[in-house]
């Protein structure tokens, strides 16, 4: 039985290549790579034609921006960071539809359709948006991440512990310091408004 052999590579010198201009190494990098953040990603999420289209826009951006990309060392962790990063987004984005078009789905099979209502329950909508907003962007990097993780994504907190890589016991205190800050926050906004 011929047992298949992981090929090692030169990562950092074919990524300097792949800066360079060099398209045989951007397309080494592409075929050593992909199937092991296309593994990765599905420890962040099971949807696997958003991991097939964000594998696919980070490459296209890797070789349009390749002049632009600096030096690493490690190309198997910026890779991870980049596809981590582009998911994320992807995911907090339809999040934020889902929620938006649920909303607007129950305010208009409520009683009251008048345009005044609809009017009024939109800019209740897009206060609280706001406000959610303020109240995310008070947090640390990690602690957004957390959050997205456990109420984005439905992430227990073993989940969020393999794949932010600390321990369950630094999760508890990074989500529940983030609903700390952000109960602060709403009820400093709210005493504003």
């Amino acid at each position: 039985m011929m047992m298949s052999k992981k090929v090692i590579i030169d990562e950092v010198a074919i990524w300097d290549q792949f800066r360079a201009g060099d398209q045989r190494a951007f397309t080494e990098l592409y075929q050593h790579f992909v199937q092991p953040l296309y593994s990765y990603s599905m420890g962040v999420t099971a949807d696997k034609e958003l991991i097939k289209d964000c594998l696919h826009d980070l490459f296209v951006e890797l070789w349009r921006n390749h002049a632009t990309i600096g030096p690493t060392t490690s190309v198997k962790y910026y890779l991870m960071a980049s596809i981590k990063r582009k998911l994320i987004r992807h995911m907090e984005t339809q999040m934020k539809n889902q929620v938006h078009h649920s909303n607007y789905m129950i305010d208009f099979t409520e009683a009251d359709h008048s345009q005044e209502a609809i009017l009024i329950k939109y800019e209740e909508e897009i206060r609280a948006n706001k406000q959610l907003t303020v109240c995310l962007n008070m947090l640390s990097k990690r602690q957004r991440e957390a959050i997205s993780l456990r109420f984005f994504q439905n992430m227990d907190t073993d989940q969020i512990s393999d794949s932010m890589k600390i321990n369950p016991q630094s999760v508890y205190n990074l989500i529940f310091g983030a609903l700390r800050v952000m109960k602060e926050g709403l009820m400093r906004e709210r005493a504003v408004a």
